[in-house]
């Protein structure tokens, strides 16, 4: 089934560029905001890593959500944006000085710490503000998130983390440090998560070392799970909520909470990603000897995903006077054989001038935009800007 877009409005105006169905966002916020109060020490933190739209992040923090940054400019555009420092984490496991400054500086709520040597770091940029740093470690349980393998990040071997061997090691010497408070413990598996067995199976992990840590004595007032909900990128017009119920149930039932205990969500692609479109328009037709092109004027400078891993994004022609489809190979203008889109996708037949839509691409879309080539970036538009 196709979206529903202004197209009459889009032939005005230059592609390619972002469009964002407000009423969507605003739907997956009232949902999400549902199922989250039925657990009352339930937190979500967006990752703003999926999307810096000033127009998304202003919507979202006024649905009451916090920040899941992942540098000091994420920080930086979270404090711009009217997000509260209290409620802002800070993962990353390249963490510049000059950012922890930034971060001790502005009060955020806690460091994601991901090696030893960061937390020695932050303890002594700490002490020369003569601050004390909240601090989480992120450990890498050994859980197969069964996703694409350029977004698993919770097995051992991996540049995210510390392993499950190191925790006690490592929580205990930051007990001992001065400046540096224990908050708590973070985990990420993975992003696109569609199976529940994955995040079942990180609870049975965080179950076993939350034992082991309360036999030492220690205790540990958050957890972090992190985030990875999976969307629907097949059918986005059926399925344009995330399954935010099963989601929370999985961790209701079975990770195990000790009294006061805080659990805290990092969701980003579940919550922007639906609600997002890139809108080029057909160059060019053009027939090979076995296959035939459709090439955009949009490209993976615009939404890099498809190129960076092969990710796929339902292709839909918005214009076309026919009711027959093609099979196109969708490319874009870019001077990379890299730069597709899709192959061997079928698409009502299309002509020069058809505006296409590449759906599902509200997270990892315009953030991930360049301007290799020396294209510009592109711009973005929002439902509620036409009045129809």
């Amino acid at each position: 089934m196709a979206g529903n877009f202004p197209i009459e409005c889009f032939k005005s105006i230059d592609t390619p560029f972002y469009y964002y169905d407000i009423d969507v966002l605003n739907r997956t916020l009232n949902i999400l905001k549902y199922e989250l109060s039925k657990y009352n020490n339930y937190s979500v933190h967006y990752a703003i890593k999926a999307n810096a739209n000033p127009r998304i992040l202003q919507i979202i923090r006024d649905a009451g959500f916090g920040a899941d940054c992942v540098s000091g400019g994420e920080i930086e555009v979270a404090l711009k944006m009217g997000f509260d420092a209290s409620s802002i984490v800070y993962a990353g496991v390249g963490k510049s000085d000059k950012e922890i400054n930034f971060g001790l500086s502005n009060n955020i709520f806690c460091f994601n710490v991901e090696s030893l040597q960061e937390l020695e770091v932050i303890n002594t940029l700490a002490k020369k503000q003569g601050r004390i740093a909240q601090v989480c470690f992120r450990i890498n349980p050994n859980v197969d998130a069964h996703t694409h393998a350029h977004i698993t990040t919770g097995l051992t071997e991996n540049k995210f983390g510390i392993t499950l061997e190191d925790t006690q090691s490592i929580v205990q010497k930051a007990l001992a440090l001065p400046h540096i408070k224990y908050l708590g413990l973070h985990f990420h598996i993975g992003s696109q998560i569609l199976d529940m067995d994955a995040f079942k199976a990180l609870c049975f992990k965080i179950n076993d070392l939350q034992t082991h840590l309360e036999a030492l004595g220690i205790v540990t007032e958050n957890i972090n799970v992190g985030g990875g909900l999976g969307i629907n990128y097949e059918h986005p017009q059926e399925n344009d909520i995330p399954d935010f119920k099963s989601y929370f149930e999985t961790y209701s039932e079975n990770l195990i909470l000790r009294e006061g205990q805080k659990v805290h969500f990092e969701l980003g692609r579940s919550i922007t990603a639906q609600c997002g479109s890139l809108i080029a328009r057909v160059l060019y037709i053009k027939k090979g000897i076995e296959r035939k092109f459709m090439i955009l004027d949009a490209g993976m400078t615009e939404l890099l995903r498809p190129a960076l891993y092969g990710a796929h994004h339902q292709i839909e022609n918005l214009s076309s006077p026919y009711d027959t489809t093609e099979v196109y190979d969708v490319v874009g203008p870019i001077c990379e054989s890299s730069d597709v889109f899709g192959r061997d996708v079928s698409v009502l037949r299309s002509d020069r001038g058809d505006l296409i839509a590449l759906r599902t691409a509200g997270a990892y879309g315009e953030v991930m935009a360049s301007q290799y080539n020396c294209r510009r970036l592109p711009t973005s538009y929002f439902s509620n800007d036409f009045h129809l």
